[in-house]
C-alpha cells in the first residue's frame, strides 16, 4: 500500500513540473512585445532669448549706368544684438529671430560710370528671420531665412552722392549648442541681399544703379528666459 501511495506522488510531482514548464513556455511565446520608450530631449530649447554676435562679412557691389558698369568687392566687421524665440516639438526646434547690427563693411572702385573713386558702404545691417533647427541634446543645426534690412550708401568722391535704406532677403544656416544653465553660443553663415539703390546725376555725376550683397559669418551668445 505505501508503495502505491509512494508511486502516486511521485507521479503527480512529475506532471505538476511538467504543467508549469509548459505553462511558462507559453507565457514566453506570447508575451506582448515592449514598446521602445519615447524619445526625452534632456535640454529643452523653448523660450525667449537675447544675446549679442560679432563677425565679419564680404561681398560685392555693382555700380550701373549709362557709360557702363563696373564692379568692387566688400568687407568689414559687424557686431550687434539678438532677440528670438523658439518652440521645441520633439526633436524639432521652430523659432524666429532678429537682430540689428553696427557695421563697416565697404569698398571703393575707379572705372566706369565712375571718373573717381566711388565708394559703397553699409552702416547698419539687421535681419527679421524664421529658424528651423533639429535638436540632438544640446547640439542644435538650423536653417534660417527672411528679410535684411540696412542702408547703402554710394559716395563718389567730390559728390554728396546718396544714401538710402533698403529692403531685401537673407537666407543661411549654422549651429547652436546649449552650455551650463540659460546660456548658449552658435555660428552661423547668411548671404544678404539688399538690392539696388538709385543715385541721380545730380549726386553721382553718372546716374548710376548701386547693388550690394554680402556674405555674413558670425558667432554669438545667447542667454534664455
Amino acid at each position: 500500500m505505501k508503495r502505491v501511495i509512494l508511486a502516486g506522488m511521485t507521479a503527480l510531482a512529475m506532471v505538476t513540473t511538467l504543467a508549469g514548464a509548459q505553462a511558462a513556455d507559453l507565457s514566453r511565446r506570447h508575451a506582448m512585445p515592449v514598446k521602445a520608450p519615447a524619445y526625452a530631449p534632456l535640454y529643452n530649447w523653448t523660450g525667449a532669448y537675447v544675446g549679442l554676435n560679432g563677425g565679419g562679412a564680404w561681398g560685392h557691389s555693382d555700380w550701373s549706368g549709362a557709360t557702363g558698369s563696373s564692379g568692387t568687392n566688400i568687407s568689414g566687421g559687424l557686431v550687434g544684438g539678438t532677440l528670438g524665440y523658439n518652440w521645441q516639438a520633439g526633436q524639432t526646434v521652430l523659432g524666429v529671430e532678429g537682430d540689428v547690427d553696427w557695421s563697416n563693411i565697404r569698398g571703393s572702385t575707379n572705372g566706369v560710370p565712375c571718373t573717381t573713386n566711388c565708394e559703397t558702404r553699409n552702416d547698419w545691417l539687421a535681419t527679421a528671420r524664421g529658424r528651423i533647427g533639429y535638436a540632438f541634446d544640446r547640439v542644435m543645426p538650423y536653417v534660417t531665412g527672411g528679410a535684411a534690412f540696412g542702408n547703402v550708401k554710394a559716395s563718389p568722391s567730390g559728390f554728396g552722392g546718396a544714401s538710402d535704406t533698403r529692403v531685401g532677403w537673407t537666407l543661411g544656416g549654422g549651429v547652436e549648442v546649449g552650455l551650463t544653465g540659460p546660456w548658449s553660443v552658435k555660428a552661423e553663415y547668411l548671404y544678404a541681399d539688399l538690392g539696388k539703390t538709385n543715385c541721380a546725376a545730380a549726386s553721382c555725376a553718372v546716374a548710376s544703379d548701386v547693388d550690394f550683397n554680402a556674405n555674413v559669418v558670425r558667432a554669438g551668445i545667447n542667454y534664455r528666459f
